[in-house]
C-alpha cells in the first residue's frame, strides 16, 4: 500500500505493508546515493539490522555504515546527538549521502535531526519499527529533549520516503504496541469518530489485534496525519490538533524522567484531562468514564509520577510550543473529530486537574 504526502517543501511516499521492504531497495537504485548512514538503536539493532541491510543494494555494500545509539528516550540527547555528527563526519558523508532512520519514534526524531543539520540539510529515508512511529515518522518533525522540555531542539525536516515494513511490529513488547497504540486512538479522537468507534468495537487485547485490523487503523492514522500536514507543514495552525493529550502527556514525562513512563501512557493520560478539560470548557458530550474503561482494559495505567506537581507542571505547560506569551494553550474537542485550540487559564486547568485525578482514583507510581 502506497501513501503519498504533499506538503508545500516536499512530496514523498509512505510504503505500508508486510512486503514492503523492497521499496527501500527500489528507491536506493533509483537515487544514487555518494553513501549511507543507518541509524539504529541498540534493541532494534540486534533483533532487525540483518534484515534491514539485505535490502540494501549490492552497489552501496562498501559505501554503507551503521551507528548504533542508546534505545529509547536516551538517543535523544545532545552527547547522542552530537556523536552521532561526528560518526558521520569521520565516515566522509556529503551533501548527496542519506541517512536512514531504522527504528521507534526516538530514532527518528534523532537522526531526523541529525540529516536536517549535518553539513545544512542531507537526505534521510524513514524505517520505523514501532506503532508509535506510524505517527512520528510521517510529517518531517525532528528533534531531541531538553532537561527543561520534551522536543525542544529541532527542526521541521521531511523524509525522501517512509518504509513502514510490518512484519517489524510483530517483535513489539506490549509496552511498546501499548505506547503506539494510543497516538491511533489519538487520530481517531481528532478527526475520525469512525474510527474511533471501530477501535473500540474491535481492539479489546492489544496483543491480539487482527493483522488486517491493525493495519487499516495504521493507514487511516497515517491519512489523518498526511492531510493535517499537507494543509500546514510547519505547525502554524491546524498541525497543533495533533498535539491533543500532548500538552499534559509531555510535563508527565519529564517529571518522571524521560524514559520512565511511555511516551503513550503519558499521552494517554493527557487525552482523558484534555476530555475532561473539553467537557467543563466547551460542554463536549462523550462518555468519558466508558472510554477510560476501554483504555484501562488495554492496560492503560492513566498514571501521574508521584513528585508531579500542579505549580511545576503549569511553568512546564507555558513553554509548550502551542503556548504565547505564557498563556498555556491546549487541543479540546468540541466533538469527536472536531477539534480546536484554546488558551486556558491556571486556575482553570487546576480545577480540572483536581477533578481530573479524584474521578479516575490514579495510583502513584513512585514509591
Amino acid at each position: 500500500m502506497k501513501i503519498d504526502i504533499q506538503t508545500s517543501s516536499k512530496s514523498y511516499s509512505v510504503y505500508i505493508g508486510n512486503d514492503c521492504l523492497h521499496s527501500l531497495t527500489t528507491h536506493l537504485e533509483s537515487t544514487r546515493y555518494t553513501k549511507l548512514l543507518i541509524i539504529t538503536d541498540e534493541t532494534v539493532g540486534e533483533m532487525h539490522l540483518g534484515e534491514l541491510i539485505t535490502a540494501i543494494p549490492q552497489s552501496y555494500k562498501t559505501e554503507t555504515y551503521s551507528y548504533i545509539v542508546p534505545s529509547g528516550e536516551n538517543a535523544k540527547q545532545f552527547s547522542i546527538y552530537e556523536a552521532s555528527l561526528s560518526f558521520a563526519l569521520e565516515k566522509g558523508l556529503d551533501r548527496k549521502s542519506c541517512i536512514i532512520a531504522f527504528g521507534g519514534g526516538a530514532v527518528g526524531d534523532l537522526a531526523g535531526f541529525v540529516s536536517a543539520t549535518y553539513m545544512r540539510g542531507i537526505p534521510f529515508i524513514q524505517v520505523p519499527t514501532t506503532i508509535l512511529a506510524h505517527d512520528s515518522a510521517v510529517g518531517g518533525k525532528t528533534g531531541i529533549n531538553h532537561p527543561l522540555g520534551k522536543n525542544m531542539i529541532g527542526s521541521f525536516h521531511q523524509p525522501e520516503a517512509v518504509i513502514y515494513y510490518t512484519e517489524f511490529l510483530k517483535t513489539l513488547p506490549e509496552k511498546e504496541i501499548r505506547s503506539g497504540f494510543a497516538e491511533a486512538v489519538k487520530h481517531a479522537l481528532i478527526a475520525d469518530a469512525s474510527l474511533l468507534e471501530f477501535i473500540m468495537s474491535n481492539v479489546t487485547d492489544l496483543r491480539s489485534i487482527k493483522d488486517e485490523h491493525l493495519n487499516y487503523i495504521l493507514q487511516r492514522g497515517i491519512e489523518i496525519k498526511a492531510n493535517i500536514v499537507s494543509q500546514d507543514e510547519r505547525e502554524t495552525g491546524v498541525r497543533a490538533f495533533l498535539n491533543f493529550g500532548h500538552t499534559l502527556g509531555h510535563v508527565i514525562e519529564s517529571s518522571a524522567g524521560y524514559g520512565k513512563v511511555s511516551h503513550g501512557e503519558a499521552v494517554m493520560t493527557g487525552m482523558v484531562y484534555a476530555l475532561y478539560l473539553s467537557k467543563e470548557m466547551i460542554n463536549l458530550e462523550f462518555n468519558i468514564t466508558e472510554f477510560e474503561l476501554f483504555v484501562k482494559n488495554l492496560g492503560y495505567s492513566l498514571e501521574i509520577p508521584e513528585r508531579f506537581e500542579f505549580d511545576n507542571a503549569f511553568a512546564s505547560m507555558t513553554r509548550d510550543k502551542k503556548s504565547y506569551s505564557n498563556q498555556p494553550r491546549f487541543v479540546l474537542l468540541e466533538k469527536i473529530g472536531t477539534p480546536i485550540v484554546k488558551e486556558l487559564d491556571k486556575e482553570r486547568l487546576e480545577k480540572v486537574f483536581s477533578a481530573f485525578l479524584s474521578s479516575t482514583k490514579l495510583e502513584k507510581i513512585y514509591n
